[in-house]
């Protein structure tokens, strides 16, 4: 293989997402009926399997020993090489979002996670940074699990986010409750000038008594509490269910004129 076969090679690999066909068996695509001419144009259907099984990223002889240390290490330096340039390559606006994606994969990893909330169920956990407006990753991280030494790592919403942000300032970040805290607002704005919006998981401990009852709530009714840098919103969906949300980026108990009666921040997260 030249660098010209390995062009061509990821050319076709790009053109089966173009074409949409995740599922449909590769013989397919260099069917004479049914398949795509491009496919047979650009090399056998024997060659392209030959290629698939033999391609590395790597130096397999050294592989074992950086897996010691890197369960990521098959792929990292093309992984890394590859992330490095997102950021080059554009510019996000002032809205940013991050969020966790499982990537569906059901072979043989040692990071492959169950999560059966998700379609998939199976796959790869990945961290990705976003522009909210255009969709482009920016930065992007694969969840490999917990550590080497098989210890688990504190805050690690935290901690997700402020390397996701790098290099960022005068924007907002939305995230879900994995990854909203009092603390993670305080450092965005802080280190970095950049406002905060998020779902909160209700077991946070900085969060007052007071918002987490819904007894005494009216049902489309939301109850607000301040800091001189955040605000907090328990907005009551129906009947003893409620979500949170904290903003840094909001400072009033502002209620829109919808008939749901859903304070701004809800409606600004959503969006």
């Amino acid at each position: 293989m030249d660098a010209k076969d390995l062009r061509a090679y990821i050319g076709l690999l790009i053109l089966a997402v173009v074409y949409k066909s995740r599922g449909e068996a590769a013989a397919s695509l260099w069917d004479a009926q049914s398949g795509r001419v491009i496919f047979r144009a650009t090399m056998p259907r024997k060659l392209f399997y030959t290629y698939s099984s033999m391609i590395r990223f790597d130096d397999r002889g050294t592989r074992a020993a950086r897996r010691a240390t890197d369960k990521l290490a098959a792929i990292r330096e093309v992984w890394d090489m590859w992330v490095e340039g997102l950021p080059r390559l554009y510019d996000p606006g002032r809205e940013v979002t991050v969020d966790e994606q499982l990537v569906a994969f059901r072979g043989r990893c040692p990071f492959k996670q169950y999560m059966p909330s998700k379609p998939a169920k199976y796959g790869i956990k990945s961290r990705v940074m976003c522009d909210a407006k255009s969709s482009y990753a920016w930065k992007m991280q694969v969840d490999t699990g917990k550590s080497i030494d098989g210890a688990p790592e504190k805050n690690q919403g935290m901690r997700v986010v402020l390397d996701m942000t790098e290099g960022l300032k005068d924007c907002n970040v939305t995230c879900d409750n994995l990854f909203t805290s009092y603390e993670l607002g305080h450092n965005l704005m802080t280190m970095r000038n950049m406002t905060m919006v998020g779902t909160v998981r209700k077991n946070r401990s900085e969060l007052p008594s007071e918002l987490l009852a819904t007894k005494r709530q009216r049902v489309l009714s939301s109850q607000f509490t301040f800091t001189p840098t955040t605000t907090l919103v328990s907005y009551l969906t129906k009947k003893n269910k409620n979500v949170l949300l904290m903003s840094t980026r909001h400072t009033d108990a502002e209620i829109s004129d919808r008939d749901d009666g859903k304070p701004t921040i809800v409606l600004d997260y959503n969006c």
